[in-house]
């Protein structure tokens, strides 16, 4: 594993983690370096958040922004709303208007591999955007997953938007499954990387290893100090495939998980802790309890979920699930859920890979079922405005 000017730092992290979318929706389916870490689980007893939602929320599609994309997996908003979306399998980004879902292919990203679960994943834009220019990428090659950043100049001619990639992270594991491939700029402007354990599940464990990890880095792809371990990127472990990462209203991380058989997950996330995979899937039992490991905020069956992308909205955490094929709302009280999950649009459009929050209760949501194991309906796949509560 390599950054673009350190090559060596989870050797470091070894010895110190161990120490501690038409109006209505279109036709539905049948079927800088901080010293500080972010308030992201640094402070998992936090008083509870002064406005607790209700019980029960509501979620109502206004509008399908956009249709007929294909493999869409990461999305991120610019400043003024528009969304950059990117195509898994053809490792291609556009421009989608917020007013009126007009495309503009920015172009695309060199290098990427696709295959399995593997491709352009998550994309991300610099919180310096209208200084910089920046969108990060994390994306699979040919030989591992990688995080890299391109300039992004409108002027130029559709599809040749993009400058070449500058790589700031690389020698991730790749395989067929379980590539991770969600990122994120925090409350803290740091750039935070979800990772997968590529099927291999002892690499989860293996702190050395930059798979089945939360990463934590600057801008320019450096470990952050204050970081639980000196010069290393790696912000906790003990993960089998994290898919979505989402801050609340007091900056505490949430990140949802795959799990294997049994239980998926909805995690609080705390810094240079271990969240028990492969020894423990969902809330640790028998010998596994009392071994230390962080226990699941909310657990699922993976038929009813299949956890992908997360967004905080109304106070609540908002999930979308692929298997699934519905979007759960999860309210809460500072760290603590005030009622059990509530599931919407289950079945109505097929599987839900991202949903981003908008602001004033709104989200968009991106459903995936020309991802190669969903069924492709007329206009898919598409992005949909919800309005929630």
């Amino acid at each position: 594993m390599e950054r673009r000017t350190h090559t060596a730092v989870l050797a470091a992290a070894s010895l110190l983690l161990a120490a501690g979318c038409s109006s209505g929706g279109a036709a539905p389916h049948g079927g800088g370096t901080s010293s500080a870490p972010a308030k992201s689980g640094a402070s998992p007893g936090a008083s509870p958040s002064s406005a607790v939602p209700p019980a029960k929320g509501s979620v109502k599609v206004t509008a399908t922004l956009v249709t007929g994309l294909k493999s869409p997996w990461g999305v991120a908003v610019l400043p003024g709303g528009d969304l950059l979306v990117d195509s898994r399998d053809t490792g291609k980004i556009v421009r989608v208007s917020a007013k009126n879902g007009k495309i503009t292919e920015l172009g695309s990203v060199p290098g990427v591999d696709p295959g399995g679960e593997g491709g352009l994943l998550g994309i991300a834009v610099s919180p310096s955007f209208g200084a910089d220019h920046q969108v990060y990428a994390y994306f699979t090659t040919a030989s591992d997953n990688r995080i890299a950043r391109m300039v992004y100049d409108e002027k130029r001619p559709p599809g040749n938007q993009l400058g070449a990639p500058d790589t700031l992270f690389k020698g991730i594991p790749k395989g067929e499954i379980h590539n991770g491939g969600r990122i994120a700029f925090g409350p803290d402007k740091m750039l935070y990387a979800g990772t997968g354990e590529t099927g291999d599940s002892g690499l989860a464990q293996d702190k050395k290893s930059p798979a089945g990890k939360i990463l934590r880095m600057t801008p320019d792809g450096e470990p952050v100090h204050g970081n639980p371990a000196a010069d290393s990127v790696v912000y906790d472990y003990g993960h089998r495939n994290v898919q979505g990462l989402a801050w609340d209203a007091d900056d505490r991380l949430w990140a949802s998980e795959f799990g294997q058989d049994t239980w998926d997950e909805l995690n609080l996330i705390e810094p240079g802790r271990n969240y028990g995979w492969p020894e423990a899937e969902g809330k640790a039992k028998g010998a596994a309890a009392g071994s230390g490991f962080v226990d699941p905020v909310k657990e699922w069956r993976p038929a009813v979920a299949s956890p992908s992308g997360i967004a905080y909205a109304k106070g609540s955490i908002w999930m979308a699930s692929l298997r699934g094929e519905r979007l759960w709302r999860i309210p809460l009280n500072g760290t603590k859920p005030v009622a059990a999950p509530q599931a919407f649009l289950q079945g109505t459009y097929g599987r839900l890979r991202t949903v981003v929050a908008a602001g004033d209760g709104t989200l968009w949501l991106v459903t995936s079922n020309t991802d190669g194991r969903g069924t492709p309906h007329k206009g898919d796949d598409r992005i949909l405005r919800l309005k929630v509560s």
